[in-house]
């Protein structure tokens, strides 16, 4: 007699995490970094939201859509990094 196998879990939680933890990331680039050096840090950024889009989806264990998942994960976070810049930087446009 074989166990069945469970149904694999979605990962569309694992890519909103990197999504939510590239906003906080942009968030703390915006107050801790100097206005002249904010555009270098957010790849840095992007960067950690990468590596952190492969961790999560390699401890997830499921080989079925890994790429798909990795490609939403990094594109949300671009976007989501991207609009907190956009706004950092009207903000710094703005302010003086």
């Amino acid at each position: 007699m074989t166990v069945p196998r469970l149904a694999p879990r979605g990962g569309f939680a694992g890519v909103v995490a990197v999504w939510v933890v590239a906003a906080v990331v942009a968030v703390s680039i915006g107050l801790v970094v100097p206005e002249q050096s904010r555009a270098e840090w957010m790849p840095v950024g992007l960067a950690g939201c990468l590596i952190l889009a492969f961790v999560i989806q390699l401890v997830d264990g499921h080989a079925a859509g890994f790429v798909q998942r990795v490609a939403a994960s990094v594109v949300g976070a671009l976007v989501v990094m991207g609009l907190i810049g956009l706004g950092l930087g009207l903000a710094s446009l703005f302010a003086g």
